[in-house]
């Protein structure tokens, strides 16, 4: 009990009710939840139920998802094989990439592979370097993206970002003096050829750039392994949708009344609410192997990551662990902090129609101090 009986949720309500007497919300709209993880009770509601664009926090939604599909030992796997015959010193056959939408694989990663071919100990191949992009579907953006962003290209078979893997590939070839007599094509990986080499990242490994950084091509990467999950032939974004979908049943609310677009926040179709937002953030709490990958992502206020800047020299520097959110229009805030009293808490905080998006992030901010004060 506070000062004149007062509780310790009485007073975060009437603190957090005088925050939304700021004029901002004369012409800006905000949905909001919070909930006392340790109590198990919500705390704080306001329009939670609001469909909103999330921006990045829906990267909360994906990676909860991908942990609880595929696991904290998940591996972003690319592949290289061979098909053929050795005649002395020429290997006759083809060489394949199997591309496993990893957006970490990078030049070292690609001399692994070449250093595989030049272990057959040849000095000529003859046949063809053949890319195998059949992971995911062709779609290079995604559903709902604006033209003028700075999109990721949804390739499953990119080196340091950049759709350029068969260039990249016979332009190392050169450098170890193989000569390649054939051509650069792109087709699948015949069922019997032979496995050489094989270069992986794990999914901790994916999801602190996604998350501390808000990387929106390390998203649509995980929201792609996660679609493949499904066993489909093709992945698409469909699937990565009826993942999220899953889990959206899982925590006991009903799919259809969201919108889920893409695995980054980047799509204008993304419609969540902020108690779906925290509904996520309480099925990881309460699934330790999930939550225990998931909150090292997070970043922390005035430490790190996109929160490095913010909630400095308050109760919420070193406290608050959650994701940012940002697109034209939009800020939001979701994740976990510690009150004052001990007690666990997780929020999800969703503004819209803002002109400037620091008007959102200093209203998320006091939010934040008021929660952990």
């Amino acid at each position: 009990m506070g000062a004149f009986g007062q509780t310790w949720e009485d007073s975060l309500r009437i603190r957090i009710d005088s925050l939304l007497q700021h004029p901002m919300f004369e012409t800006t709209q905000v949905g909001i939840e919070v909930y006392d993880l340790t109590a198990d009770s919500a705390i704080y509601k306001y329009h939670e139920r609001q469909l909103l664009r999330p921006a990045s926090t829906m990267k909360v939604l994906t990676a909860v998802a991908s942990l609880d599909e595929l696991g904290g030992s998940y591996q972003f796997k690319t592949r290289l094989y061979r098909r053929g015959q050795f005649s002395g010193r020429t290997f006759k056959g083809n060489i394949y990439c199997r591309g496993g939408m990893d957006p970490l694989f990078n030049g070292d990663d690609l001399s692994a592979l070449v250093e595989a071919v030049g272990r057959m100990d040849i000095d000529t191949l003859r046949g063809n370097i053949v890319a195998d992009y059949s992971m995911k579907d062709a779609n290079r953006l995604g559903e709902g993206w604006c033209w003028d962003d700075d999109n990721p290209v949804l390739s499953p078979l990119l080196v340091n970002k950049k759709d350029n893997f068969l260039r990249r590939f016979l332009s190392r070839l050169r450098e170890e003096n193989i000569v390649f007599v054939g051509d650069t094509v792109r087709g699948p990986v015949p069922r019997d050829a032979e496995v050489i080499c094989t270069r992986s990242h794990s999914i901790d490994q994916i999801l602190m750039p996604m998350m501390k950084k808000s990387d929106n091509l390390f998203a649509e990467a995980m929201f792609y392994q996660l679609a493949a999950a499904t066993g489909s032939r093709v992945a698409s974004a469909k699937d990565g949708a009826s993942q999220v979908n899953r889990v959206i049943r899982k925590i006991g609310l009903t799919p259809d009344n969201y919108r889920v677009a893409d695995g980054s926040g980047l799509s204008l179709y993304n419609y969540v609410t902020a108690e779906l937002e925290v509904a996520f953030l309480r099925y990881a709490y309460g699934h330790q192997d999930v939550y225990n990958n998931l909150l090292p992502s997070m970043p922390v206020a005035g430490v790190d990551g996109t929160l490095a800047k913010r909630m400095q020299k308050t109760a919420a520097e070193g406290n608050v662990q959650a994701k940012t959110g940002t697109v034209t229009g939009i800020s939001s805030l979701a994740g976990y902090c510690t009150a004052r009293n001990g007690h666990r808490l997780c929020f999800s905080i969703i503004n819209t129609g803002l002109r400037r998006a620091s008007t959102g992030r200093q209203f998320q901010d006091r939010m934040c101090e008021v929660m952990c004060d």
